[in-house]
């Protein structure tokens, strides 16, 4: 008999060679229909795969990533044998699951293309496949025998991965009349896919080798239900109409220019004083919490990126140096901000007794990303963030990631992001050679870290491996409005750059000590961060964000100077606006202002003007009546109150 322990703790014993499929059934018949696939001590298996030993399992389902990752990649293979019947002679390249689906990259015979023409003939005989319900079958086997089997097959490509594959370690899938090189796991059988949609077809370089032959992508997705697909097509088709670079576009936010530079954005006046209003409720919250402000240049000495690592991680494939008149001397763009805020540390000796020592600037950098991966705001190469590094002892960084942790959390609230969840990043418990520091300090910061969390009560995952070189760290993963994960936040133990830095300070024992560096970005980038909002808020921004939050409406020119009196009272009153003084009808003048996103409108014509009143509208919700003047600041103001509490 073998020990079998649960996620929830509990340990159960079953015969030696039980399967994942069969403790499943044990556990409840509904279970049985659902379950995917098993997770083994930390590895993901079939369900049929012999268990001969205790372990720890998890029973995954179309609920947990892992399981939709399995089903995903099954569902390639599904595709490929849909592939193969449909066009005889295809070459099959790799066809990993992704984040949202599958891909497979395939070589047509004859030169031949694919078009979403083709799409629904492939889903159709996808889904006639997968009624058949073949099982997933593993086949350990020879590399001289699977060598043979794709020579005879004519598949360069599986060849080619056969190449770097040790004997021993290879395995076949086979799913009825579709043979694949492939370590697995998969979902028992094909009747699992109920739902298949093609997506995309594109060009990719054979191992991503510009020099190698370009062959198909074929982008597809899967779900278990009809009615699950055809949510997800509806999501697409909201993030299309939530894409931040049109929405940028519509609302004066932010432009490219080909003369300025690809992934160099120019925010517009709109866009920056919104960026402005960002960085002013950072500078209000940090100052609060006892940064202090500092300002670096945006570039640096080779020498200043050589000391602390970046010379040697972007150097090669970054902005290439400034040179200068001077022979030998060379600057770069700065890549990071730590090098600089570590110098300023270094300006003067430090006390035990004036630890942490917290710097933050809004500094820009820039990093070199080839043309192909620029992405809007949200891949740029040139970009600001919300920086800061605290310099404290090792027994202060429980207390000040607990901070840090609280700063993270109110932006989320004032910014509406509700559904999140914090990633420990720890190091490999079984390969600990390769981290920087003594393990005394490692267990105490992830001690730390872990405990900070707790108390907070936040929703984590732990990541074992996933650390730094020089430290553990905490990344908040935030879901947007249509389910998307994005990472926005990281607090960042590092005890790397002290110790290039020769960073100090002198302890109650009047010795020389290294601080401990904690890196936090609670925004991350301003660009990424604006483009995750407007996406994310469909760019209906938090009232004390939008750029424009009143919009005034006279009926006609006869009523501009009342028009006047009532951006003046507001604008008195901190209420940014702007007045409509177009030749246009009123519902153009409000259609216009809906499109543009301001919270409110406000309307005025002869009966305002003679009771002095104002007639008002809020975005999406429509008439909200009249009101004076100072009851409308009254209610706008405990609008505000309530989203900054």
């Amino acid at each position: 008999m073998i020990n079998i322990t649960l996620p929830d703790g509990s340990i159960r014993e079953y015969q030696e060679g039980v399967t994942g499929i069969e403790i499943a059934a044990s556990i409840s018949e509904g279970l049985a229909r659902n379950v995917l696939a098993v997770k083994v001590n930390g590895q993901v298996w079939d369900l049929t795969r012999p268990i001969s030993e205790n372990a720890a399992i998890q029973l995954l389902t179309w609920n947990d990533d892992e399981g939709k990752a399995t089903y995903w990649h099954s569902s390639a293979h599904l595709m490929a044998e849909a592939l193969e019947a449909l066009y005889p002679g295809v070459k099959l390249g790799i066809g990993p699951a992704i984040e949202n689906g599958f891909y497979y990259d395939i070589d047509l015979a004859d030169d031949k293309t694919l078009s979403s023409e083709d799409f629904p003939a492939i889903e159709q005989k996808m889904l006639e496949l997968a009624r058949q319900k073949s099982e997933f079958v593993r086949q350990p086997i020879s590399k001289a025998e699977a060598i043979a089997y794709f020579t005879e097959k004519n598949d360069p490509y599986k060849l080619d991965l056969l190449q770097g594959l040790e004997d021993g370690s290879i395995t076949f899938y086979t799913q009825g009349n579709f043979t694949d090189l492939c370590r697995g796991p998969h979902i028992p059988n094909t009747g699992f896919i109920k739902a298949a949609k093609l997506m995309n077809v594109a060009g990719a370089y054979w191992r991503g080798d510009e020099k190698s032959k370009q062959l198909t992508r074929v982008y597809a997705i899967t779900f278990p239900k009809q009615k699950e697909l055809t949510e997800y097509l509806e999501r697409l088709e909201e993030a299309k109409r939530r894409d931040h670079r049109k929405l940028g576009k519509e609302m004066e936010l932010f432009a490219f220019s080909e003369k300025v530079g690809m992934g160099l954005p120019l925010w517009l006046p709109k866009g920056t004083m919104l960026r402005e209003r960002l960085e002013q409720f950072m500078r209000k919250a940090q100052t609060k919490a006892g940064y202090q402000p500092v300002v670096t240049p945006h570039i640096g000495s080779k020498e200043l990126y050589v000391t602390s690592g970046h010379y040697e991680k972007y150097g090669a494939d970054s902005f290439q140096p400034i040179r200068t008149p001077n022979e030998g001397e060379e600057f770069f763009l700065k890549p990071m901000n730590c090098p600089h805020h570590c110098e300023i540390y270094k300006t003067r000796p430090r006390s035990y007794k004036e630890l942490p020592v917290r710097l933050a600037e809004f500094g820009t950098v820039y990093r070199y990303e080839q043309s192909g991966e620029l992405h809007g705001l949200t891949r740029v190469r040139g970009f600001t963030q919300d920086d800061a590094h605290i310099f404290c002892r090792p027994d202060q960084v429980k207390e000040e990631f607990t901070k840090v942790i609280d700063l993270v959390l109110y932006v989320f609230k004032a910014l509406g992001f509700e559904n999140y969840t914090a990633q420990i990043s720890l190091r490999d418990p079984e390969n600990k050679t390769k981290y920087i520091g003594s393990d005394d300090l490692w267990e105490k910061a992830e001690r730390a870290i872990i405990e900070a969390a707790t108390e907070k009560g936040l929703p984590t995952v732990t990541e074992l491996g996933e650390a730094a070189f020089y430290g553990p760290k905490l990344d908040f993963m935030v879901k947007d409005a249509l389910g998307r994960k994005w990472q926005l936040g990281t607090i960042q133990v590092d005890y790397n750059l002290p110790e290039r830095f020769e960073l100090e300070y002198v302890g109650a024992d009047n010795e020389k000590h290294r601080p401990v560096m904690i890196h936090r970005a609670p925004f991350g980038s301003l660009e990424r961060f604006v483009a995750v909002l407007i996406e994310h808020c469909g760019g209906n921004f938090p009232l004390w964000l939008s750029p424009d939050q009143v919009a005034i409406l006279p009926i006609s020119e006869k009523y501009h100077d009342y028009a006047q009196k009532v951006n003046a009272q507001l604008a008195d009153q901190d209420i940014r606006g702007y007045i409509d003084t177009r030749d246009e009808k009123i519902g153009r003048k409000i259609r216009d202002a809906e499109v543009s996103k301001v919270p409110y409108m406000i309307i005025v014509g002869e009966k305002e003007q003679e009771d002095q009143i104002v007639s008002v509208r809020k975005h999406g919700l429509g008439d909200m009546g009249t009101l004076r003047v100072e009851a409308f600041v009254d209610n706008f103001r405990a609008v505000l109150a309530e989203m900054l509490s």
